[in-house]
């Protein structure tokens, strides 16, 4: 009896931590698009970012506002591709949270910037995303920069 009752509270425990398909797919549209990001391939973040994606920012600026930036799409990523190679960007992900519910899922993810190996800021990023012909891309971006509060 109590071998039975271990295998069913084995079981349970891996069922509550099982990622759907839908997550799965969906936390992998985001790896992708930071492998795009810094590989400097557009094409490899474009097969993830939906053509009307909208890119925000909010932060706090140096008079203690707090501030909502929107940039252009193409702008961004043209600005990643064609960055020099160096200082080096690196985006660290922290972890992974993924909701979805049909076609649209919310992935949110901590994460440390880091230039040529030197701490600059850490945030959020929120990932919007829709199931596009069933590919999940990513709508919507908006994340937080911060240098106070963080793990590093």
């Amino acid at each position: 009896m109590k071998r039975y009752l271990f295998f069913l509270l084995l079981i349970v425990s891996f069922c509550l931590h099982a990622q759907t398909e839908d997550e799965k797919a969906a936390k992998q549209a985001i790896i992708q698009f930071f492998e795009g990001f810094h590989q400097k391939d557009s094409a490899m973040m474009q097969q993830v970012v939906h053509k009307d994606i909208i890119l925000q920012t909010t932060f706090v600026n140096k008079e203690g506002k707090a501030q909502l930036r929107t940039q252009d799409a193409s702008g961004f990523i043209n600005a990643v591709v064609s960055r020099a190679e160096s200082p080096v960007w690196q985006e660290k992900i922290l972890s992974y949270n993924v909701q979805v519910d049909g076609t649209m899922a919310n992935v949110w993810t901590p994460y440390e910037f880091w230039l040529d190996g030197k701490f600059l800021h850490c945030g959020v990023n929120s990932f919007q995303l829709f199931k596009d012909n069933g590919q999940w891309k990513i709508i919507y971006l908006i994340d937080t920069r911060r240098k106070q509060d963080c793990k590093q």
